[in-house]
């Protein structure tokens, strides 16, 4: 498999080394916006069918740790992650099968919203869900 381009100078620019395990593992982010540890680690095995759901794991914290993936987790789901990192972008949360999409900022400044008092913060990112039923959903609900 051809990695993604730039997925090893990425790797050294945050200090991480390059490990087929760390390639693999970004590539499977990167073709699974918004996917659980799950979809991750069977994308990864596809390509690398000894790597063990530990090193997903790890994987998956260091990328997180450095801001080369973002760990994301809307109230009442599991843990998703995307490869969309830098931009201060929000979500949208099917209620009822849990599709996630991205919703660009409202403003387009980070962060996007300001906040009607910091107290004193120093705030560098907003993070919004907006919640509400998909597309499909809505069909499926409205021609039951």
């Amino acid at each position: 498999m051809v990695h993604a381009p730039g997925s090893a100078t990425a790797l050294r620019a945050a200090g991480l080394r390059v490990t087929r395990p760390r390639l693999i593992v970004m590539d499977a982010v990167d073709q699974n916006p918004h996917a659980d540890t799950e979809v991750i680690f069977n994308a990864a095995r596809r390509q690398l069918p000894d790597i063990s759901r530990q090193t997903v794991y790890d994987v998956l914290n260091a990328l997180t740790a450095v801001g080369l993936a973002r760990r994301i987790q809307p109230a009442g789901a599991t843990a998703r992650y995307e490869s969309r990192v830098g931009d201060n972008h929000h979500h949208v949360v099917c209620r009822s099968c849990g599709t996630i999409a991205d919703v660009d900022c409202s403003v387009g400044d980070a962060p996007c919203l300001t906040a009607s008092d910091d107290l004193g913060f120093d705030i560098d990112e907003a993070e919004v869900i907006y919640w509400g039923l998909c597309p499909d959903c809505v069909k499926a609900r409205t021609s039951s």
